[in-house]
């Protein structure tokens, strides 16, 4: 990853772009990245190594390119970081508080994106003192309104997981009933009734029950489960009801 020098105070002397390229002034890109370890969900921070926020935390940002869509500048963006494609992403909206940004004006364009932690080797650079996760409720004061686009992506994905089956891109290929549970009441912030749930989520027909269970554990062994891709696909384009 690298930062995108400037000669101003702006959030673009801190964010993440090609130094090679020409870039749009006055609009950058923000991303909330969420993963989920076990039984938390987590966010991905980046520690600055430069410019006006050097030693801070904040979300992975970058410049938008003359040549390329803000969609494309996320997925640029994310690319650079953990260097896999076909990560799920959503935009959020614009951020547009012309306070925002000190001594600049800058308008940011908000994305949120699910990623499984085994599938990513995830790195700072030079230009990133750490990355780190942080658990959803460990929060740090963020640089300028960083905290606010976090509150409102997760806002919009606890929206999004009664309507579309996303949140399984937070989750391993194979897992069991309890770990999809534990999931969804890190997201929601509440706590369910692990048979409604159980009930519920079979209904659906979205999970395939596998002839295998858990290897390893001091506990009962659980069965794991996979999710239909074909049924995963009709339900995210179609949605559906999904209340707890």
């Amino acid at each position: 990853m690298t930062f995108l020098p400037s000669k101003n105070t702006s959030e673009a002397s801190t964010n993440i772009a090609a130094k090679t390229k020409s870039v749009v002034e006055g609009i950058s890109i923000d991303c909330v990245i969420f993963s989920f370890d076990k039984k938390n969900l987590e966010v991905l921070l980046v520690q600055h190594a430069i410019g006006q926020s050097i030693g801070k935390w904040g979300l992975l940002g970058g410049d938008l390119e003359l040549e390329e869509s803000i969609d494309n500048a996320a997925l640029r963006i994310l690319h650079e970081l953990t260097s896999l494609d076909n990560i799920y992403l959503e935009q959020l909206k614009a951020f547009t508080d012309p306070d925002r940004v000190s001594n600049a004006r800058v308008i940011t364009v908000g994305y949120y994106t699910l990623v499984n932690r085994e599938d990513y080797n995830i790195k700072a650079s030079e230009t990133v003192i750490e990355a780190k996760w942080f658990k959803i409720n460990e929060i740090p004061d963020l640089i300028f309104d960083h905290n606010e686009i976090l509150e409102f992506s997760l806002m919009q994905l606890r929206n999004r997981v009664r309507q579309a089956p996303i949140g399984f891109n937070l989750l391993p290929e194979k897992f069991t009933l309890l770990q999809l549970m534990h999931l969804y009441e890190e997201i929601q912030g509440i706590e369910l009734d692990k048979s409604n749930f159980r009930r519920k989520i079979l209904h659906m027909k979205l999970l395939v029950a596998l002839e295998e269970k858990q290897q390893d554990v001091s506990h009962r062994a659980a069965k794991l489960y996979k999710f239909d891709e074909a049924i995963y696909k009709k339900l995210t384009e179609k949605g559906f009801n999904f209340e707890f």
